[in-house]
C-alpha cells in the first residue's frame, strides 16, 4: 500500500512540475511580446530590426545569416547559454558595449526565467521542441 501511495504522490508531483514549466513558457510568451517589436521566433520567423531568435540557446552571438550585426556583437565571442543570455538581457549595453540593441534591459528575475523557458522551446528551424 505504501508503494502505491508513494507512486501516486510521485506521479502527481511530476505532473505539477511539468505544468509549472509549461506555465513558465506561457508567461514567457507574454514577456516576449515586448521583444516582438524587433525580433521574431517560430517557423516563419525572419530577421527584422533584430535577428530572429530560433535556436538562440547554444548559438554563437552574431551568427544569424542575413542579419547585419554590430561589430561589437559579431566580435563578442559569446555563445548564448542561459547564464550569458540572462546577463545580456538584464543590461545589453553593459554585457556587449557597442551593441545595436536599444533595450534598457529586463531586471525582473521571474520574467527573465519565463522568457528563457519560452525561448528554449524553439529549435534552430523554429519548431517547438
Amino acid at each position: 500500500m505504501r508503494e502505491i501511495m508513494f507512486a501516486t504522490v510521485l506521479a502527481l508531483a511530476s505532473a505539477s512540475i511539468s505544468q509549472a514549466q509549461a506555465q513558465d513558457a506561457a508567461a514567457g510568451e507574454k514577456v516576449f511580446a515586448a521583444c516582438k517589436a524587433c525580433h521574431q521566433i517560430g517557423e516563419t520567423a525572419k530577421n527584422g530590426v533584430g535577428p530572429e531568435l530560433n535556436g538562440l540557446i547554444g548559438r554563437k552571438a552574431g551568427s544569424v545569416a542575413g542579419y547585419n550585426y554590430s561589430a561589437a556583437n559579431k566580435n563578442s565571442g559569446l555563445t548564448w547559454d542561459e547564464a550569458t543570455f540572462r546577463e545580456y538581457i538584464k543590461d545589453p549595453k553593459a554585457k556587449v558595449p557597442g551593441t545595436k540593441m536599444i533595450y534598457a534591459g529586463l531586471k525582473d528575475q521571474k520574467k527573465t526565467d519565463d522568457l528563457v523557458a519560452f525561448l528554449k522551446q524553439f529549435d534552430a528551424s523554429g519548431k517547438k521542441q
